[in-house]
């Protein structure tokens, strides 16, 4: 182990500048191998620890709950470690695989459902060689179709149980969230194959229908504004079910005087789920939004709450939309439906009226960019400019040319 230790030292010593880029390639690739062997090692000892009942000398009950706790493992990460290890007691090939470093742990995680108490149970009664079963599964996941490998295990499994009574789809769907300390989130799902057909087919929907010009945004950024889009429509369609005899909402909850101060006023503002935001996102949510002032005591207690009031009448947005027709944002053409009534004056700090000649229609990552920015403007003749930070115009199509 100190052998490892000062290897380990030596490799972070290393000046990787001084490296030709197919050096660092190369260094890459060995670094992968050594990693699935120290994997492949932390397996069999945990396996080791599991079998043995090493757990209880720290007092713990579980060897997961000794890599949860002395190892910072999640939950989720010690159940697998722990899965796989008892698994490749029974699968010979993924083992000797796992040594030498050609599989991942992640790899052999997918591979061992296969080797479960039920699993070989059914392999023995069907007379099914789970040896060789084992030995193709590796060659899947050394060869060319390796991303295959989780639909190869699955129809195995399913051919093991050919009549067996079709799962509950809810059964196994799961949606987590987690909170960061800045107010944005981190997401997990789990779905079965129709949900997921679902989900996808409507988030591509809106990803294949927003591509403005010069969008330089990456596969995963169009994915996420597109599920944030989609809640959006329905948070604006009004059909959801009701929270607590209320339609379901964005609050957000912000000092007046922070709401007409125009800097940027960070952690000035919170919403409904406990997120802290700055002032400037909370005046570009309050752009298209309703308002209800309430008046608190030292102790912030409320001591009179308004009427509620909307920012922009319907009346108004109908005339937006009909004049606008989608977000005004130079190479955007985001439907109606999707944009909001941004005011060009802003409507509290500018005083800026809430009226036809001064909104426009954004959509929700152009409003943003101009809140944090970007300017646009309208000619007497009803064409949309949109300018930089800088002050340089954004130019679309025969324009560049000019």
């Amino acid at each position: 182990m100190g052998e490892l230790q000062s290897a380990l030292d030596a490799l972070a010593a290393e000046d990787l500048f001084a490296l030709p880029p197919g050096a660092v390639l190369d260094r890459a690739t060995l670094l992968v191998t050594v990693v699935n062997r120290a994997n492949a090692e932390l397996t069999r000892t945990v396996r080791h620890a599991d079998s043995t009942g090493a757990a209880e000398h720290d007092g713990k009950k579980t060897v997961a709950s000794w890599l949860r706790g002395h190892g910072h493992l999640t939950a989720g990460d010690a159940g697998r470690l722990v899965r796989s290890g008892r698994a490749l007691e029974h699968l010979p090939a993924t083992a000797a695989a796992f040594a030498a470093g050609t599989l991942t742990a992640a790899q052999v995680a997918t591979i061992a459902p296969i080797a479960g108490d039920a699993e070989r149970a059914a392999a023995a009664e069907q007379d099914v060689d789970l040896g060789a079963v084992d030995r193709a599964l590796v060659a899947v996941a050394e060869g060319e179709a390796h991303d295959r490998l989780p639909q190869v295990v699955h129809h195995y499994r399913q051919a093991l149980d050919p009549d067996g009574t079709e799962p509950d789809p809810t059964e196994g769907r799961r949606l987590s969230f987690t909170r960061h300390a800045e107010g944005s989130g981190t997401g997990r799902f789990d779905l079965d194959a129709v949900g997921l057909e679902k989900v996808r087919a409507a988030i591509e929907s809106i990803v294949q229908a927003s591509r403005p010009q010069g969008d330089d945004r990456s596969r995963a950024q169009q994915q996420a504004d597109a599920l944030v889009q989609l809640c959006d429509n329905a948070l604006a369609a009004g059909n959801l079910p009701l929270l607590r005899t209320v339609k379901p909402r964005v609050i957000v909850t912000v000092d007046i005087e922070d709401l007409l101060d125009g800097g940027t006023g960070p952690g000035a503002a919170e919403t409904g789920f406990g997120a802290v935001i700055s002032a400037a996102a909370a005046r570009w949510i309050a752009c298209d939004a309703e308002i209800t002032r309430m008046v608190l005591d030292p102790d912030g207690l409320p001591l009179d709450v308004g009427r509620e009031k909307r920012v922009v009448p319907a009346h108004i947005r109908r005339a937006v939309e009909q004049r606008d027709r989608h977000c005004v944002f130079a190479g955007c053409d985001a439907p109606t439906h999707w944009c909001d009534v941004h005011h060009l004056l802003e409507w509290l700090r500018d005083h800026g009226e809430t009226s036809l000649e001064n909104s426009a229609l954004l959509c929700e990552r152009h409003h943003t960019k101009v809140h944090h920015g970007f300017r646009i403007e309208r000619d007497p003749d009803g064409r949309w400019h949109t300018y930089r930070p800088e002050g340089t115009e954004i130019l679309i199509g025969p324009l560049l040319q000019v």
